[in-house]
């Protein structure tokens, strides 16, 4: 009498192991980890710029000026007609107040001094607008990293705008209203008022 072991052969574990490096292939491509991790990156640039936002607003609430000046009368500092990167703990406009020390625990402790030292010290870019004119909004923008995102950004570019929507969140350069789909839409910016 013949004694058989029981167990698989080589042939089919092969077999096995080639049919689930498919299947980790398909679900690696459907779930896309680098436009993962650039959603996440957009997700917490939208939470920034309303973190902004929201200190921007109740310091002027409470002063009746915004951070970037130094009182209710002083008009002469405005942002700039376009889109002014926030780089560091200064004003983006020439001679203007310490918006972010305004905003921070040197001033009025509207927002963290953590927060500030995170939005200034990454290497993701917000951008803020404001023409600082009666009744106008402040928006806080950026380039957005992920595919859902830019698209959601170029429908916007596309889309007739609402009178006081930044003119400048499609660049001067046109190639976010220019561009014939989401994908090659490099200009484009997501603006939150």
């Amino acid at each position: 009498m013949h004694s058989y072991k029981k167990g698989f052969t080589l042939i089919e574990l092969l077999i096995v192991i080639a049919v689930l490096g498919i299947l980790a292939v398909a679900v690696l491509s459907a779930i896309n980890p680098i436009e993962q991790i650039n959603r996440s990156k957009d997700t917490g640039l939208r939470s920034d710029a309303e973190q902004l936002i929201g200190g921007i607003d109740r310091f002027y609430t409470s002063n009746g000026y915004y951070p970037w000046n130094s009182s209710a009368n002083d008009t002469t500092k405005p942002l700039s007609s376009g889109l002014v990167e926030i780089k560091s703990d200064r004003d983006p406009v020439n001679g203007g107040q310490p918006m972010l020390k305004n905003l921070s625990a040197g001033g009025t402790s509207e927002l963290k001094a953590s927060f500030v030292t995170r939005i200034t010290g990454s290497q993701k870019h917000l951008f803020i607008y404001n023409r600082q004119t009666q009744g106008d909004s402040t928006y806080v923008c950026w380039k957005p990293y992920s595919a859902n995102f830019r698209d959601e950004a170029w429908k916007r570019c596309k889309a007739t705008l609402p009178v006081d929507f930044p003119p400048d969140a499609c660049p001067n350069d046109a190639t976010c209203k220019t561009a014939p789909d989401s994908g090659s839409a490099t200009g484009c910016y997501i603006c939150l008022p």
